[in-house]
């Protein structure tokens, strides 16, 4: 059960669509306590009519920016309600959001206290109003550039759901796997399968 045991949604003051949005991801993670990652979310929120997170755009990186930014932005504002009311820790990555009890909060690494630029990031408006197409681009370069070739494996193999030690035969397996469960011949969706393609490409490099 997560924090208290309460279903309602966490109060806040802030109200309108926001909040309709944080009720709506608030209901989808109490829905699945084991977690949903990212890409989860999107194809949810998708199913429900919400046309930001459209999965079929999502082949478009600024799309897929923006549809990321709106996403986190909300569930930073989740976390937030959920930490000031103890209702519970909402534990925030691309592979896994989840809502854990308020007692992993006695954990000092969970203190939300800490400075957090990731918080600060996703709840300033304006990082995602500012983002232009060419911006995005060159914030990607720099970010893959700063990656040494030990990060770039992690990351990548983070896409395909795989950590190491992980050996190449088991990488081709598991790729070949995803690839054909997510080609669009298959009903599956060409963002992800254009997310898997990308990270082998970086494997084999």
């Amino acid at each position: 059960m997560v924090g208290h045991g309460r279903d309602d949604m966490p109060s806040s003051t802030k109200g309108g669509a926001a909040d309709e949005f944080d009720e709506q991801l608030w209901i989808l993670l109490r829905e699945n306590p084991a977690g949903l990652s990212e890409y989860d979310l999107f194809a949810l929120l998708s199913k429900r009519g919400d046309s930001r997170f459209n999965i079929s755009t999502l082949h478009d990186t600024f799309a897929l920016f923006c549809s990321h930014f709106r996403l986190f932005n909300a569930l930073y504002r989740l976390r937030e309600k959920l930490w000031v009311q103890q209702r519970g820790l909402l534990e925030i990555s691309p592979l896994l959001i989840i809502i854990h009890p308020y007692d992993a909060l006695l954990v000092d690494k969970n203190q939300l206290g800490e400075v957090d630029a990731l918080r600060d990031y996703y709840l300033d408006d304006t990082q995602l109003e500012q983002t232009t197409p060419q911006a995005l681009a060159h914030m990607l370069d720099k970010f893959w550039a700063r990656l040494d070739g030990s990060a770039r494996r992690h990351q990548a193999l983070a896409v395909l759901g795989l950590s190491d030690p992980v050996g190449a035969t088991e990488i081709r397996h598991h790729y070949r796997r995803l690839a054909m469960e997510h080609h669009p011949d298959r009903g599956g969706d060409t963002a992800r399968l254009q997310m898997i393609n990308a990270a082998m490409a970086v494997l084999r490099e």
